[in-house]
């Protein structure tokens, strides 16, 4: 992959005098991911170096890793769950510790996929899993890749969407992504929930299909996102809104189009960033999906990196959807100040100042309005009444209901 950004000459003022990053090396947490990519280019491709900085990649072997080296400081920044940086702010299965998100990384892109056995079972629509569920009283096992995460929260929604509750109707296990298709082929889980490339591998290797995609239960639903300590953006501001700015001009290079993507999705095959096959990748990096049961279509929402400033935005009415689900699940005990939370962790006014910089439309609003798949539209206004609307909910102990 060559280096075809295109660095503006105004960009350099931002490397001297004050504005210089108070501190130059950068140690950046990331997850076998094909939505970790924007990290992965920033750091190997001339991004960050006219920001004055230098991005050392850490690759972590699962979420609850990047979680305790983000929190021991062995990690300044990383490719996070979103769900995750706010579970960690609310001390859900930590200590609580004011965190921060810097920019949105991705939206859509993950996936549900089935097994095998289950295919062979008849079960290869929502509505069959349903019913065998019922039928059969199955206690099918499902992965997720952490108890706060998208995945859980996707898988769950979904779910319960179908009239299957998640925490009585099915067990959940947290399995890392890249163990996924591993614990599939070993009959250990009947399903699972999370990102690129590794449903697509189960579907190559014939270990499963997919059921369902993420932007199938919210189209341009929230994913990854940069996220730190708050304390890490309080000592080194400057560092913060270089960083931003870096990733911001990667992400924008990925999705400029398709002959980038495919570049990207080259370097990021490689065995010391996801070390799996391009023809996992490169695919739904574009938008081209097979689903393993002979369907195949162009995805409407595909993984986006940029779309115009649309997937970085870091949308308050994003960060406080996952604390309505976290009520939900009996996460929370009681309904949080969730404007008041979103507000703490959403470094709004440094994306800003980094978009502004960079030629980037920042919204007016830091809400947005979607529609997921059981027909409710979320635009963050009035969260408390969302949050305790769920006909299919916790009904175990609060804060007992997940595993943490």
């Amino acid at each position: 992959m060559t280096d075809k950004r295109c660095t503006r000459n105004d960009n350099l003022a931002w490397v001297a005098g004050s504005d210089a990053p108070e501190k130059r090396t950068v140690n950046l947490g990331f997850i076998a991911l094909s939505d970790a990519a924007s990290l992965i280019v920033a750091a190997t491709q001339g991004f960050a170096q006219p920001y004055g900085l230098t991005l050392n990649l850490k690759r972590q072997t699962s979420w609850a890793a990047l979680r305790d080296k983000l929190l021991s400081g062995e990690l300044d920044a990383a490719h996070s769950l979103y769900g995750q940086i706010y579970g960690i702010h609310l001390g859900l299965g930590s200590a609580p510790t004011a965190m921060a998100i810097l920019m949105g990384l991705c939206q859509n892109g993950q996936a549900i996929n089935l097994s095998e056995q289950l295919r062979r079972a008849g079960v290869t629509r929502a509505e069959e899993l349903a019913t065998h569920v019922r039928q059969h009283g199955a206690r099918l096992t499902f992965a997720q890749t952490f108890p706060t995460g998208t995945h859980a929260m996707w898988l769950y929604y979904w779910l319960a969407a179908h009239g299957i509750n998640p925490l009585e109707d099915v067990n959940t296990v947290v399995v890392p992504p890249a163990q996924m298709v591993q614990h599939l082929r070993a009959g250990r889980i009947d399903g699972f929930c999370a990102g690129g490339p590794w449903g697509a591998l189960a579907v190559d290797e014939k270990q499963g299909f997919t059921l369902a995609t993420s932007q199938m239960i919210w189209p341009d639903h929230p994913e990854k996102v940069l996220g730190c300590t708050r304390a890490f953006v309080e000592q080194y501001p400057n560092t913060a809104r270089a960083l931003t700015m870096a990733v911001l001009e990667a992400s924008r290079f990925i999705d400029a189009n398709d002959e980038n993507k495919r570049s990207t999705a080259q370097l990021i095959c490689a065995s010391e960033y996801l070390d799996a096959p391009l023809s996992v990748i490169q695919p739904r990096f574009l938008g081209h999906y097979e689903d393993g049961l002979g369907h195949a279509w162009r995805d409407s929402h595909p993984l986006r990196f940029f779309a115009d400033g649309q997937a970085t935005m870091p949308w308050l009415s994003d960060g406080i959807w996952f604390m309505t689900q976290f009520r939900r699940w009996g996460l929370l005990r009681d309904n949080p100040d969730y404007l008041g939370v979103a507000r703490q962790i959403h470094q709004l006014a440094l994306y800003r100042d980094a978009a502004e910089a960079l030629g980037i439309a920042v919204p007016d609003q830091a809400m947005r309005s979607s529609t997921l798949v059981d027909g409710r539209i979320w635009d963050g206004s009035d969260p408390a009444s969302y949050a305790d609307s769920f006909a299919i909910h916790a009904r175990h102990s609060p804060t007992a209901s997940l595993p943490l």
